[in-house]
């Protein structure tokens, strides 16, 4: 008979794929065994030639619900095989090759359990099969086995036990398998060390507690499965504010939970597609079009027009909202700016000044797990912040980046995420946060560390962004000096078109396309603040063939949060200062702008104190934002302006083709680059707030006006340069009306238009970017490396 040795590689640990090879082997009559090792799966298997195949083709059919098979190859045996039957083996130590499944969203077998009183896990709130539970956040080590988790610490109980080696039961290998006997315990504490009196409430147990306290109008931190959370009633404006006030988060949107589809589609639409997101195995929190928000606290999401819901996706959550007839704030329990908390004392100590009680457990978390944020956009996904339910999902790269040395790729200051590449696969990390935050940081390189030792990753190139300040980058030139590890240094927006690139599968050996690569910022070639770029690039190499007028950024990074700094220096540029008053005077911007001390404005502007050059488009909606009264003083989050305005935009002005209905915008040209003016776009804008002209009307053209500029450069630069496909990429890209309308536009063009799904179209996605440039420029200097097409 046949010997063979089968190769599995991609998500095949800890989500029930060995007991599916157990099964089915049986069912073909093989004999052999299956085993864990560092590279995935290996089986072992005697047979005739057609039951072999038979067994392969039903282990594709019947691939587990949260297994993904990458890749399986098949060879002869050439060893030694002793076996009469088909069984398991203990899991191989080797060098690590294979992937880790994310957390995942408790599947409906598990739910049932926990509501049924005649299940053993009745109201057990860590319930879990090879189907769901915690993945990611648990795990130390590979092989994912037990001994390799934060579940060491509880051994099982015979009945546990039974089910783990029953290969008939979907428990079988479940390495978070617990129950009331042998698992984790919940409890219920007060935040100011009093007893809890359970008199006091009408309840079953300490987590059924949680929802009576929230009923109440308390604030409730609870220890979930990536972190900690601060909920509380989203119905009670009180409640809301207190939260809000506490954790100093004054006006950044609350994400909620609800019990059910129905509760949320009370209060948001919800498509086939948002549906399929808010109940699939990743249970990511989904921005919704608000259809009635009247029920809900005010303060919610104050001056937007979507919410972001999501469903339980844990047995505790699904205790706690049991009763739970409206929905919850569920937002991560931290302090302002600083990573979650995922210790139980660090949390008492950091979150006791805001929550009144706190839900504790005694499974470790090892690994900080944020919510993932996503929106459905014309029927497409687009994903704004990566973590739980899809990292650590390896990311296939697009043919030509077969043969590579390990990279590590560093990110960005903002949102930053880095990525870990090896053959043919990029292994993006979860959202980290703003680094500039030194818990942030902090928590960025346990985490970096983390990965290293999980993958067992030894990188040989390391690349950052070229922008020196950032954090990400110093750190990523300590490890590369101090190991003596090549360093890439990567152009910020480079590495975004690259992200976009990569993601869409273009492969490595391609024609250069236009990436136009519009955010806050990135640092330039040419040391100016870089933001609205349209590059000509492959993953190589780029050419910066056009971009915005450079404006000052007064203040710098005071611009971010003070947008009328970028209205004024916006203006300034169009007019003199003696022009605006003579002009518009009565207008409420030039009011605000007088007592800013424009002399001193202009000093500032003119001998470049603190006022670096930006092409940032991102900064330019900021100055529309502010010129119209949207958060012209301050802002409290980054984008904030940009966001309100685009919640408030005429919809009638967006579906009006009338062209004089637009802004206009100058293009001229200095060696050899475009430049876009926003000269003309302010007098008329001014003009328009001069004739009354309505903020939403105004916040409606600006961006359909901007579209149309950017598609008229796009043509420009098609008779001149020989390409057929753009990538839309940088956070200004999450702007829906912009985003919209430059992509029908330029398809109008037969253009092809690549954007991003999988990896944020912000800094999220940058470490993806900086990897695969790296990984292209080291085939470029290795002529003799493969490159597969």
């Amino acid at each position: 008979m046949p010997l063979e040795e089968i190769r599995v590689r991609g998500v095949v640990q800890g989500v029930g794929f060995r007991p599916t090879v157990y099964r089915l082997a049986k069912v073909c009559g093989l004999k052999g065994d299956v085993c864990n090792d560092g590279e995935g799966v290996l089986i072992r298997v005697s047979g005739s030639e057609e039951e072999i195949t038979e067994f392969v083709n039903k282990l594709y059919q019947e691939c587990p619900p949260l297994a993904g098979i990458k890749e399986l190859i098949r060879s002869p045996y050439l060893g030694e095989f002793d076996f009469d039957d088909f069984v398991i083996s203990c899991s191989v130590h080797s060098v690590v090759k294979t992937e880790i499944s994310p957390d995942a969203a408790s599947c409906p077998q598990c739910q049932r359990e926990i509501f049924d009183p005649f299940s053993r896990y009745f109201r057990y709130p860590f319930t879990n099969c090879t189907h769901c539970g915690p993945r990611l956040s648990i795990i130390r080590a590979i092989p994912y086995d037990r001994n390799n988790t934060s579940m060491v610490n509880f051994s099982m109980c015979k009945e546990c036990e039974k089910e783990y080696q029953d290969v008939e039961n979907r428990r079988f290998h479940a390495q978070p398998i617990a129950c009331f006997v042998c698992g984790p315990r919940a409890w219920l504490e007060r935040a100011d060390g009093k007893p809890v009196i359970s008199d006091m409430f009408s309840m079953l147990d300490d987590v059924d507690a949680v929802c009576t306290l929230l009923q109440k109008g308390e604030i409730v931190a609870i220890k979930g499965l990536g972190g900690f959370h601060l909920a509380c009633d989203a119905t009670l404006e009180n409640a809301v504010l207190k939260l809000r006030n506490r954790k100093h988060r004054y006006h950044k949107p609350l994400a909620l939970m609800a019990r059910d589809i129905n509760i949320i589609s009370e209060y948001c639409y919800i498509n086939d597609l948002e549906k399929e997101l808010l109940t699939n195995s990743a249970a990511p929190i989904v921005l919704l079009n608000i259809k009635d928000h009247s029920k809900l606290a005010s303060s919610i999401a104050a001056g937007q027009n979507t919410l972001g819901f999501m469903l339980p996706y844990t047995p505790l959550h699904h205790l706690i909202l049991k009763r739970m007839k409206v929905p919850i704030v569920l937002t991560s329990g931290n302090i302002s700016d600083e990573p979650q908390c995922i210790d139980n004392e660090d949390a008492k100590d950091k979150l006791s000044k805001i929550a009144d009680y706190f839900l504790l457990h005694n499974r470790d978390i090892v690994n900080r797990v944020d919510d993932s944020v996503v929106r459905v956009i014309d029927n497409q996904i687009q994903t704004l912040r990566r973590a739980r339910g899809y990292a650590p999902a390896p990311i296939i790269l697009p043919p030509g980046f077969a043969k590579i040395p390990p990279i590590l790729a560093m990110g960005s200051e903002l949102k930053n995420t880095f990525c870990l590449l090896r053959e043919s696969e990029a292994i993006l990390s979860q959202h980290l946060g703003d680094l500039e935050n030194a818990a942030a940081f902090n928590a960025y390189q346990e985490t970096l560390n983390l990965y290293l030792n999980l993958f067992q990753h030894k990188p040989e190139i390391i690349a950052i962004d070229k922008h020196p300040e950032y954090l990400s980058s110093k750190l990523g030139k300590e490890l590369a000096e101090s190991n003596n590890i090549k360093l890439e240094e990567i152009q910020h927006h480079h590495a975004h078109i690259a992200a976009c690139m990569a993601e869409n599968q273009i492969p490595l050996k391609t024609k250069p396309i236009l990436g136009i690569a519009f955010d806050g910022l990135g640092y330039g070639e040419d040391g100016t603040l870089w933001g609205g770029e349209f590059l000509l690039a492959d993953y190589q190499n780029f050419q910066r063939l056009a971009t915005f007028t450079p404006m000052a950024m007064i203040g710098g990074k005071q611009a971010i949060y003070q947008p009328w700094r970028n209205t004024y220096s916006q203006l300034i540029n169009a007019f003199t200062w003696e022009e605006l008053q003579k002009k518009y005077s009565d207008l409420e911007i030039i009011k605000f702008l007088e007592h800013k001390n424009p002399k001193l404005l202009n000093q500032i502007i003119e001998k470049g104190i603190n006022s670096p050059l930006t092409s940032s488009v991102g900064r330019l909606f900021d100055a529309v934002a502010a010129a119209i009264g949207i958060c012209r003083e301050q802002c409290s989050y980054e984008g904030q302006a940009a966001i309100e305005m685009e919640a408030i935009a005429d919809t009638n002005i967006l579906n009006n083709d009338e062209e004089s209905l637009n802004y206009s915008f100058n293009f001229e040209k200095s060696d050899n680059i475009y430049y876009i003016d926003t000269s003309p776009t302010w007098r008329e804008i001014l003009n328009d707030i001069k004739q009354q002209i309505s903020p939403s009307e105004i916040a409606a053209k600006f961006p359909k006006s901007l579209a149309i500029a950017i598609v008229t450069m796009v043509k420009q630069l098609r008779q001149e340069h020989q390409f057929n496909q753009v990538a839309l990429t940088g956070g200004v890209f999450q702007n829906q009306i912009l985003f919209r309308q430059v992509k029908m536009r330029l398809e109008k063009l037969e253009i092809n238009v690549l954007t991003h799904s999988i990896v944020p179209t912000n800094d999220g996605g940058l470490s993806l970017g900086q990897s695969v440039i790296a990984a292209a420029k080291y085939i470029k200097r290795s002529p003799t490396s493969e490159i597969k097409l």
